[in-house]
């Protein structure tokens, strides 16, 4: 019942503001749904920038399209 009552009033009041508003709303509550991001940061990456050749990187991202890429329905 509680539930209802502040669905109500969040609704309310989401009707007072604009489109932009109303999506940043939605944005924070999809955030607090979504589990929290795990892993590493951008910035911790950056120490690794520029240590793959141009090939290299190239020969990496042709593998990964190829292989990683496809769905195998039987595999269903």
């Amino acid at each position: 019942m509680a539930n209802n009552l502040i669905q109500e009033e969040i609704s309310k009041e989401l009707e007072h503001l604009p489109f932009d508003k109303q999506k940043k709303v939605l944005e924070f509550v999809r955030s607090l749904v979504s589990p929290p991001a795990t892993g590493v940061t951008g910035k911790e990456l950056l120490k690794f920038a520029g240590t793959l050749t141009e090939n290299q990187a190239c020969e990496i991202k042709e593998i990964i399209e190829r292989d990683c890429e496809k769905i195998d329905i039987s595999d269903w």
